[in-house]
């Protein structure tokens, strides 16, 4: 065999520092919050979709507030006047100002979303709580409650409820959540099957924690991701259906303004006033789609398989 001879220099430490080579290093953990408000802020379309939302609303709020216009001034001399310096969205057949209009129209179509789906999310939340954690026959007999209700369409029970009652607006938000919170009932009762057999639930009940303490400290702290993403992926039902209402004449009485009342105005004029419901229908589309776009955002960021690895 060759002999083979080593020199003082072939070797040489990767560290002089024997302690930073045997020493573990130890990452500085990040809050939750921030790594959901990470994900988030990396989806550019969920952005902008908040961007448009914040924006809109404070639109809704601010202009109806400063302007020296009345939604509901009327001014026959400038009826039906187009876009111009004085009136930046015209007005309508009765000299009314579109601009101060549509601010207005938005903001309660904004209103009714919000408050309706407040009411859906505390009447799905108990509801799918109480039919997933108890089961047995109190889950079987709630289930069924809900799906005879479920089986009747959602835009018959809206048209047959504001047919019989007064149109309001307290009416609208009654019939919104008449059967909007069936959904979020079930992913509330989902999540509970998921989450009540796991071991931190079940060391508290052997504990001797009471179903009340489990149900409210345990499980929902633990589903409350999932049911904030639910919320935000119905506000635009909600606002779609006020509008559907509105526009088939449903909505709230004359001179009130919401987006769909003012596209059902704009309506019958379309032909040779375009722009009494080309303006309101484009600021409803916006709102729309900003909604779905924040959602998915939002679903994204509190969806752990999104984390990087």
């Amino acid at each position: 065999m060759e002999d083979k001879t080593f020199l003082e220099d072939d070797f040489t430490f990767v560290s002089q520092d024997h302690e930073v080579i045997l020493k573990d290093e130890v990452l500085p953990e990040k809050p939750f919050w921030k790594d959901i408000l990470k994900r988030f802020c990396e989806n550019k379309g969920a952005v902008i979709g908040g961007i448009f939302i914040l924006l809109i609303t404070i639109l809704a709020i601010v202009v109806p507030m400063l302007s020296s216009w009345g939604f509901d001034d009327i001014n026959t001399s400038i009826a039906n006047h187009t876009p111009d310096s004085t009136n930046w969205f015209g007005t309508d057949n009765y000299g009314r100002d579109l601009f101060i209009r549509v601010w207005k129209g938005a903001r309660i179509s904004l209103f009714i979303a919000f408050a309706a789906m407040v009411i859906d999310v505390c009447i799905g939340i108990i509801y799918g709580l109480v039919s997933g954690y108890f089961g047995g026959k109190v889950d079987v007999i709630m289930q069924r409650i809900q799906e005879i209700i479920n089986s009747i369409p959602t835009l018959v029970v809206l048209i047959i409820l504001l047919t019989i009652m007064k149109a309001s607006l307290f009416t609208i938000i009654l019939a919104l959540t008449f059967t909007e919170w069936i959904g979020m009932a079930r992913i509330t009762r989902a999540q509970v099957l998921k989450i009540k057999e796991e071991e931190f639930v079940l060391a508290s009940r052997t504990m001797g924690a009471g179903s009340f303490f489990i149900i409210y400290k345990e499980i929902l702290p633990n589903i409350f991701g999932q049911l904030i993403i639910m919320f935000m992926m119905n506000i635009p039902n909600a606002i779609f259906y006020e509008a559907y209402l509105a526009f088939i004449g449903l909505g709230l009485p004359r001179p009130e303004a919401s987006l769909g009342t003012l596209i059902n105005d704009g309506f019958d004029l379309f032909l040779v006033y375009p722009h009494m419901m080309l303006i309101p229908a484009a600021i409803l589309a916006i709102l729309m789609l900003s909604f779905n776009l924040f959602g998915d955002g939002i679903r994204d960021a509190f969806d752990p398989t999104m984390k990087e690895r």
